[in-house]
């Protein structure tokens, strides 16, 4: 138990010290390629938080338990909006910029709708991978096209170190990011299974939120200093990715065949928080805010979904 306990403590402080560097590391480089956050936030920053999630993905195909991975996909967008979101609001308000909601927003909000429409028919195959795949291309190339036609909205921040140093603290902020993960979740299950808990609720509660750990990190600090644009960037692209790239991976393997519940429950409430986070940008495009009212209120939804996912569970 002491040494479950340790390895919490250095996995949270890995994760502390990796995100202050690996936002640091991804603002010098925004500056140097002339990137602004938000774009920076919705690639490099989101592909390299998805990488938990890709991973647990592509091991639980292997695995012959692709249906783990279709709900790892869809429960990580979900903590990403709720949780990492929730969790990022209560530190600092979020601004909303007006290119936001024109572009980021509804291609989020399109790539969830149509991610719902594959999933209709409670399967997956290979042409539906290839259908995902082919999304996260084109929505990419829409960001870049975005920032290339409109300069004017795009704010790339000052480089505070070199180009080199900027890539080699990303880099790095990114695979201690991953390690302090891993260390602080398979520290929290020890822990919690010699304390009794169920491995089912283990599974839907420090396994979900394990796999957002890099991406709440990477949020939290971000908005602590003042990088709004890849703490919000980085939730966007990253539910863009799990969407599109994540839960392509396993049909990729073999045929999935999808859960009513992973559908109806978990999707449903996906789409929605989608949804009302689209609704807040609208409404707050002139101007406003995610406010850290907005931020309890995301943060009580999820705590409801894990009661209902425990309520479902006994």
């Amino acid at each position: 138990m002491l040494i479950a306990i340790i390895a919490v403590l250095v996995g949270l402080g890995l994760l502390i010290w990796s995100a202050d560097r690996f936002v640091d590391g991804a603002s010098a480089t925004a500056g140097h390629l002339g990137m602004s956050p938000m774009l920076i936030g919705l690639t490099i920053v989101a592909f390299g938080t998805s990488a938990p999630e890709m991973l647990v993905s592509t091991m639980a195909a292997l695995d012959g338990a692709p249906g783990l991975a279709i709900g790892n996909a869809i429960g990580s967008n979900i903590a990403n909006i709720a949780l990492v979101l929730g969790a990022t609001a209560l530190v600092s308000s979020i601004p909303i910029r007006g290119d936001l909601v024109r572009t980021e927003l509804p291609i989020l909000t399109v790539a969830t709708l149509g991610a719902g429409i594959i999933l209709l028919d409670y399967y997956l195959d290979l042409v539906d991978a290839m259908l995902l795949l082919f999304g996260l291309v084109l929505c990419l190339y829409l960001f870049k096209r975005y920032q290339c036609q409109h300069p004017e909205d795009q704010t790339t921040p000052q480089a505070s170190m070199s180009l080199k140093k900027g890539i080699i603290w990303l880099i790095l902020g990114l695979v201690v990011l991953a390690i302090g993960s891993r260390i602080l979740v398979g520290g929290a299950v020890h822990i919690a299974t010699a304390l009794g808990v169920s491995e089912m609720i283990i599974g839907l509660t420090i396994i979900a939120i394990g796999t957002s750990l890099p991406e709440l990190a990477a949020s939290i600090m971000s908005a602590r200093k003042g990088q709004h644009g890849i703490a919000l960037g980085n939730v966007i692209g990253s539910n863009i990715f799990n969407l599109l790239g994540v839960m392509a991976i396993p049909a990729l393997i073999s045929p999935v065949v999808i859960e009513a519940d992973a559908l109806w429950r978990d999707y449903g409430l996906m789409l929605l928080l989608t949804l009302f986070l689209f609704a807040v940008g609208f409404k707050a495009r002139n101007g406003g805010s995610i406010s850290r009212f907005m931020g309890i209120l995301l943060l009580l939804i999820y705590v409801m979904y894990m009661l209902l996912l425990y309520t479902n569970a006994t």
